[in-house]
């Protein structure tokens, strides 16, 4: 599993970080990234609730490749 930040959307909240810090960290500008691509198969149950619970929706899956 891959996941993606659409940077137009994410406001720094850091719920993702929070949920899945082995998976997303905020970066310089305090924007959501992941630090993790792909996603361990161990993480992606967290990676998929930290998608979930984005309040501004500025995450989302994508199939590997």
């Amino acid at each position: 599993m891959r996941v993606v930040v659409d940077r137009d959307r994410c406001e720094g909240n850091a719920i993702c970080v929070k949920t899945a810090p082995e998976v997303f960290a905020l970066d310089d500008d305090e924007y959501a990234m992941v630090t993790a691509d792909p996603v361990p198969v161990e993480q992606e149950t967290l990676a998929e609730r930290a998608i979930a619970e984005c309040p501004r929706t500025a995450l989302s899956q994508r199939l590997s490749g």
